[in-house]
């Protein structure tokens, strides 16, 4: 073996392991990008999933707690008395919307 065709075979294995570790630290980088990206939509699908509004009878009265908080987000004129039984034993237990839209929906069908 010449002393230029070793030469040769050395530049040819650097540049084909640069080559690969290039290939392999662009993969790498796409995954880790590829997992933050899903790690931020579960989130984000947990999140929604989550109930953010507590309708519930509070000082007589139809009461909308937002996120667990202690005070009402918005009460309701309307008496529960007005109800149904079965209405005021779900208002008794409380019931969890996700949504504005959701909750806004159940307004309209008690107050109707």
């Amino acid at each position: 073996m010449t002393r230029r065709s070793a030469k040769q075979i050395y530049f040819t294995l650097v540049a084909a392991l640069t080559a690969s570790g290039f290939i392999t630290v662009c993969t790498l980088g796409q995954a880790v990008r590829r997992h933050k990206t899903e790690v931020r939509l579960a989130a984000a699908a947990i999140e929604a999933d989550e109930p953010r509004f507590l309708v519930r009878e509070s000082g007589g009265r139809i009461a909308v707690f937002r996120n667990g908080d202690e005070k009402p987000y918005l009460l309701l004129d309307m008496l529960p008395s007005l109800l149904s039984e079965q209405d005021r034993e779900l208002l008794a237990e409380g019931l969890y919307f996700s949504s504005e839209q959701e909750l806004r929906q159940f307004i309209e069908d008690i107050s109707s």
